[in-house]
């Protein structure tokens, strides 16, 4: 049965979708210990096996409601175009008080989706681990991706206190630092400062002639790394969020803008005022974490 109080130790955890995020999740739990089993849901088996044998995971089942049927916490880490499907299966088959949460990056359209259609004894705490990586698979998780990185928790009508200190206590657990946002506000930040600039990375890489990109050095490499991100994964992210996103593009299009008109006027002062004020702001962000994704 589910523990009645905030776990330092969890009983049984089930992560659906045992990629890079599910995976470092597992990780994470199993060299922490913070769960005494750690199960992973997936529907490849190879990929499965493989990460039993790395230590991401303890047991693995192709089975959904097998393998939540046990578990005080499910975290489901699929593509955003299945989260709210696969929450909505696996809540049938979940323990009286039990938790369930996810990773996806956009956050509206999956409690939209999931409003009013899940069965009573089952809590569900919408998350998104600020965190990830252009890799994908269980072979790329990494046990301290979540350390010092952000999760945001997007509590909906129905939370309960409990279930949102028991979500932020799991994610802590793992290193991570937590803060709480409206789902409408999460949106419009994630295609900010993650979705547009997966596009412009994108859209960067299709305008340059091929035959120069064997010239490319690390600026470019570095501007564009995230376009090498997983296609069919992104592609539902941008259509979840789609309205966020094109409101971003909007914002971006006006910048995008005004420095063309600064070049097309010569206006050499207006361009270094240009450039020095995003030199500042980038300053101020400071150096991150090559590994950051959102």
């Amino acid at each position: 049965m589910p523990q009645t109080s905030l776990p330092d130790k969890w009983g049984a955890v089930t992560i659906v979708g045992v990629g890079l995020i599910g995976g470092s999740v597992g990780k994470a739990l199993c060299q922490r210990q913070l769960a005494e089993r750690v199960i992973g849901v997936g529907r490849q088996q190879e990929e499965l096996e493989l990460a039993q044998q790395q230590g991401v995971i303890h047991e693995w089942t192709c089975s959904l409601a097998q393998g939540v049927s046990r578990a005080d916490l499910v975290v489901v880490c699929v593509p955003v175009d299945q989260i709210a499907p696969c929450i909505s299966e696996a809540a049938k088959h979940m323990p009286l008080g039990s938790l369930i949460t996810d990773v996806g990056s956009t956050k509206r359209n999956i409690i939209s989706a999931l409003e009013g259609k899940l069965p009573r004894h089952v809590e569900y705490v919408p998350g998104h681990p600020l965190a990830g990586s252009e890799k994908s698979g269980a072979r790329h998780a990494q046990a301290d991706l979540f350390h010092q990185r952000r999760v945001i928790l997007t509590p909906t009508a129905q939370n309960t206190p409990r279930g949102l200190a028991r979500a932020r206590a799991f994610w802590t657990a793992l290193g991570a630092e937590v803060l709480e946002m409206s789902a409408e506000e999460h949106d419009r930040m994630a295609a900010a400062i993650s979705h547009l600039p997966h596009v412009l990375a994108a859209s960067l890489v299709l305008a340059t002639p091929a035959q120069w990109l064997v010239f490319a050095a690390s600026g470019f490499r570095d501007t564009t790394r995230v376009a090498a991100g997983d296609a069919q994964l992104w592609a539902a992210i941008l259509q979840a969020n789609c309205d966020a996103v094109q409101q971003s593009l909007h914002e971006w299009e006006r910048e995008l803008l005004r420095f063309r008109r600064l070049l097309e006027t010569g206006d050499g002062r207006g361009l270094r005022e240009w450039l020095a004020q995003a030199q500042q702001v980038r300053h101020a962000l400071g150096s991150g974490n090559p590994s950051d994704r959102t």
